[in-house]
């Protein structure tokens, strides 16, 4: 005789909470059904060693999926542990009662370590009817001879019915809602999707039972591929290794490099983590969608893309967690802002910029390929980030006076032949390696001997607000007004003399010039060049000019200091005008004209440059 209750706990209500808002994606349901079964497969496996009888040697623990697309019906069924007539009651007839919680805390702590359960939460099961009109489980106890049956339309009621089963374990039967998104899980493709999505990589094997076309029963494992990152790494060839960096990628090619860990302890996780080679498609843009890593619980797949395992700056990496005890919200969708989660990230982290450092210190080639793909996206990592500075600092990576344009110095290098008279590490930014190359700002530097970083990425002037030194060596931009060099004291005499001497000039041009510049003074720093444009410590440089115009921003109008070569015929010359009281006529518009091509900067007024020039080619 049916026995008819109610569900516990204000069902009506959560009830159907938990079936129209917990999970955003319908297909869920199969992947929580498929984890309760491999949770019942594994408690009839951990008790069996004390009970042998429960689960003879012959047997296979097994996971089977049925579908019917003429009645819309769908089945799952294993043969685990099972339920008798009062856990049907309290595990199902009570919303968020899970038993497989029940069973933990039943066992010792020690005992925990030997079964493997993903249930923490007991309404996965009640996400069938997110597609189900009624739900049948029938069910019988491992040990007990009695089978009973659970019956549910979802509405607030239940009722369970004894029902011989003839061998132990639980098979779910969902008539599937009479609508098209739910019709469709009884096709045989959606299965195999989803089960190739979710749980391919279950322990136990998971069987799809179809009909062939003589409408004869067949059957065909789903998830014949092992879990590669839960293998030990001794046992695994690089080949593999590269095979399934296809699989968590999607991408073609080959990893630059690979970590493989198993940590145990407070904590017990797995991780199989990857660079690229190449940069994967769209990286370079820090959209939500270029997460790399994907997240499993016991094998299980929750999530793709996971952001909360990598800072931003490592979204390039692709790659699996996999936790033992990481706690989820009662859809798994959502990760939980803990203490866990943090760890996880942390390790990820570490590992990543470890591989990286092994792969720069013993396969340069290698590496100075990734930083051209990958370094801008690595260098993000300077911003809103203390905690693994150092590490960055050492896989940076830049072209210099002394590199030309395909090879590349680090840090340690670049500090290790400074000469002595050095004491600061020197840098230029700009929009391009030509525009750097050929900046009068580096024509000090060169005498000396002096090498000078050139920085050509867009994020460059973010990072250098975070990259202020390395090994107690300052940086110092060498577009600062402020760069100064240890002087003889015959150089200080002659420089003081050259100020004197020019002092005149220095004022016409300041006058002529007011609305551009700031100041005008003479430089022992050009050897070559007439003049160059320097700013103040504190001000904008131009490249960050050009950013904020570039991103609609009004850049805050910042003039900045012409220097002049005492040295130069060409300001000797209007040296002699300006003592004369001569007009220096068009001269001041070219020699800021040319000081601002010659740092890669976009002339003002184009067609009154040229006027200028073509004055002063004929002038005699």
């Amino acid at each position: 005789m049916s026995e008819k209750m109610e569900f516990q706990t204000e069902v009506r209500e959560l009830l159907h909470l938990m079936i129209h808002s917990l999970y955003s994606n319908k297909e869920i349901f199969l992947r929580e059904l498929v984890s309760n079964a491999a949770d019942a497969l594994d408690k009839l496996r951990f008790l069996s060693i004390s009970n042998s009888s429960l689960l003879p040697a012959s047997s296979e623990l097994r996971i089977d999926i049925a579908a019917n697309d003429e009645t819309k019906v769908l089945t799952v069924e294993d043969n685990g542990i099972g339920m008798n007539k009062e856990e049907l009651i309290q595990n199902l007839g009570t919303i968020a009662r899970s038993g497989t919680k029940s069973f933990m805390q039943s066992i010792t702590d020690d005992a925990k370590k030997e079964v493997s359960l993903i249930g923490q939460f007991g309404v996965g099961f009640y996400s069938a009817f997110m597609v189900a009109s009624k739900v049948e489980v029938h069910s019988r106890k491992a040990g007990e001879e009695q089978g009973w049956q659970w019956t549910s339309e979802g509405t607030g009621e239940f009722s369970v019915d004894e029902l011989p089963k003839e061998k132990n374990g639980t098979k779910i039967t969902i008539y599937l809602k009479d609508e098209d998104d739910c019709k469709n899980f009884s096709q045989d493709w959606q299965i195999r999707s989803i089960v190739g999505k979710y749980s391919e990589f279950v322990t136990h094997p998971i069987y799809i039972h179809s009909l062939d076309k003589d409408k004869k029963e067949k059957e065909e494992r789903l998830n014949e591929k092992p879990a590669l990152w839960r293998q030990s790494a001794k046992g695994i060839e690089e080949k593999q290794y590269k095979e399934f960096y296809g699989l968590v990628s999607h991408e073609g090619g080959e990893p630059l490099a690979w970590s493989h860990n198993h940590v145990e302890g407070a904590q017990e996780f797995w991780s199989l983590l990857y660079v690229p080679a190449k940069a994967p498609f769209g990286v370079r843009y820090a959209s939500e969608q270029n997460r790399g890593l994907k997240l499993y619980v016991k094998r299980v797949f929750i999530m793709d893309d996971c952001k909360e395992l990598l800072p931003n700056w490592l979204r390039f990496a692709r790659g699996v967690i996999d936790t033992e005890d990481l706690p989820l919200n009662v859809s798994r969708e959502i990760l939980q802002s803990n203490k866990i989660v943090s760890n996880l990230k942390k390790h990820a982290t570490k590992k990543i910029l470890d591989t990286l450092q092994s792969v720069a210190t013993d396969r340069k080639e290698d590496y100075a390929k990734f930083w051209v793909e990958l370094g801008a996206v690595l260098k993000e990592g300077f911003y809103m980030n203390w905690e693994f500075l150092d590490e960055l600092k050492n896989l940076l990576r830049f072209r210099s006076t002394k590199t030309g344009e395909k090879e590349f110095v680090g840090l340690e290098e670049y500090v290790a032949r400074m000469p002595d008279s050095q004491k600061e590490i020197y840098y230029i930014i700009g929009e391009s390696l030509s525009a750097v190359q050929g900046s009068p700002q580096l024509e000090a530097c060169k005498a000396k001997g002096y090498e000078v970083l050139f920085l050509t990425d867009t994020i460059d002037e973010f990072m250098m607000q975070s990259l202020l030194d390395f090994k107690e060596k300052k940086f110092h931009d060498v577009a600062l007004g402020d760069l100064e060099f240890e002087k003889t004291k015959e150089e200080e005499n002659a420089e003081k003399e050259s100020k004197k001497t020019f002092e005149k000039l220095c004022e016409v041009l300041q006058k002529n010039l007011s609305e551009e510049v700031s100041e005008v003074r003479i430089t022992s720093r050009l050897k070559d060049s007439p003049c160059m444009l320097v700013r103040a410590a504190g001000g904008m440089g131009a490249h960050m000019e050009k950013l904020m115009a570039l991103q609609g921003m009004e850049a805050p109008k910042t003039k900045r200091i012409m220097e002049i070569n005492p040295e130069h015929e060409i300001c000797k010359n209007l040296l002699q005008k300006a003592e004369a009281g001569e007009d220096l006529g068009s001269y001041p518009t070219v020699l800021y004209g040319q000081a601002l091509l010659a740092e890669g900067s976009a002339l003002q007024d184009p067609a009154a440059f040229v006027s200028a020039m073509n004055k002063v080619l004929l002038s005699k």
